[in-house]
């Protein structure tokens, strides 16, 4: 393990393994905890500041990225982060509160347009979050290590390469909707006008386009949408019906969400950070990992990118995740009876405890993913390994306050989605 050193001054020096002198240096007042995860101390007296080149490797990911610094020989830091996916889904609830409540109080307001145009350079608020997300991550590596160069994969995404692997030449100009009016219209063709859940039986003529996933989260694309007549479509959202339908493949929001940002990322790197910023393509970074025999992974892949695969690997990987920091709705949505509004969510801070805050329970360490105002909370690790689900608050130990980032060590390399992309907050009750 790594301890993370900074001199008097707050810049970083080399890292250390020597835990001892570091606990020799904390008693006698020769440095200070800076941070608990990573462990960051700072020096409290002058010193020497030789430092070793070390380059960041940074794989760039809509949903998991990969971090690495290392030098020629060895690996200093390794993380995998995981960024939030629910801006899109939030958005939309709040557009969907803020009509509702637009139509009973200010009814017969004017249109307004003026407020619609869109700046130039402008992105899409989960867009924007997740590439902002990268630079914050190279920004806090880079204040607790000396690096002097930062690489970043650029990828791009052939969409319709992605639907359809055969495609090649004037192909790429003809899409599965051309020659059609719209995405209904393509939607009726594509099923032969049937309904795909009694597939006629119901001799109902009116037919109507169902959204698989719900619009709020699955988008309007063909592969999201089903021809369903309107018998059966009343039948399913009064719940006595149930539909066994699936995508036909996966949404592609994660690759176009890469295409959109991969340059983004990229600026605001060159714009914020103090140091040289490279990028490097996909096809770099898999054949030098194939060449290194390297299993597929963010780290992995990170520390390709950085130009070191044949580094000595750092035996510790960080598990992020990034969390939100704000609940704006005051209250529920849901009226209760007597026209009471129930509050959305507890006070910031109960039993002197936050929402992510890192504790210690029976010897592990774990985060605050629930509350209770009794005092009981739900207790999980990064990785979805639930502790407790009702721990009494007098058994828990505070280590760490909550931040952008909750961070967590783990003593393995970090497969391919080996952990859960989102562990849900759970028990929360005024």
């Amino acid at each position: 393990m790594y301890i993370y050193v900074l001199d008097k001054d707050g810049k970083p020096l080399m890292p250390t393994q020597r835990a001892g002198k570091v606990r020799r240096m904390l008693d006698g007042g020769l440095a200070t905890v800076v941070r608990r995860t990573p462990f960051t101390v700072r020096l409290t007296y002058d010193s020497t500041r030789y430092v070793q080149p070390l380059t960041a490797g940074l794989d760039a990911g809509a949903q998991h990225v990969g971090v690495s610094v290392s030098s020629e020989k060895r690996e200093y830091y390794a993380a995998q982060a995981d960024l939030r996916t629910d801006i899109q889904e939030k958005l939309a609830t709040r557009r969907e509160a803020r009509r509702g409540r637009r139509s009973r109080k200010t009814r017969y307001r004017a249109p307004r347009f003026d407020n619609r145009r869109k700046s130039e350079g402008w992105l899409a608020p989960s867009v924007r979050q997740k590439a902002e997300s990268h630079v914050k991550l190279l920004e806090d590596v880079t204040k607790i290590l000396p690096v002097e160069r930062v690489v970043i994969e650029t990828a791009q995404f052939d969409m319709q390469k992605i639907k359809n692997p055969d495609i090649a030449g004037t192909e790429y100009q003809e899409g599965e909707q051309m020659g059609f009016w719209n995405v209904r219209e393509y939607v009726l063709w594509r099923d032969g006008h049937e309904c795909q859940c009694c597939h006629g039986r119901s001799k109902d003529p009116v037919l109507n386009v169902h959204h698989i996933e719900s619009r709020k989260t699955g988008g309007d694309a063909p592969n999201n949408l089903v021809t369903l007549c309107e018998t059966c479509h009343d039948a399913y959202h009064k719940g006595k019906v149930e539909l066994d339908l699936k995508r036909s493949f996966r949404s592609l929001r994660d690759a176009a969400a890469m295409n959109t940002m991969r340059w983004e990322v990229l600026h605001q790197a060159e714009r914020t950070l103090d140091v040289p910023v490279t990028h490097t393509y996909g096809y770099v970074t898999k054949y030098t990992r194939i060449r290194a025999g390297l299993e597929k992974s963010h780290v992995n892949d990170a520390l390709c990118i950085a130009g070191h695969p044949r580094a000595q690997r750092c035996e510790n990987v960080y598990l992020q995740r990034k969390t939100a920091r704000h609940i704006r709705q005051a209250q529920k949505a849901k009226i209760l009876s007597g026209g009471r509004r129930k509050a959305n969510r507890l006070p910031h801070v109960v039993k002197g405890f936050r929402l992510f805050d890192k504790v210690r329970y029976e010897g592990q360490e774990c985060f605050v993913f629930g509350r209770r105002a009794s005092g009981y909370f739900d207790l999980k690790k990064l990785d979805g390994t639930r502790i407790h689900a009702s721990a009494s608050y007098k058994k828990i130990r505070f280590l760490e306050t909550r931040k952008g980032y909750i961070t967590q060590m783990f003593n393995q390399l970090i497969k391919e989605d080996a952990f859960p992309l989102t562990t849900e907050v759970t028990s929360i009750h005024a």
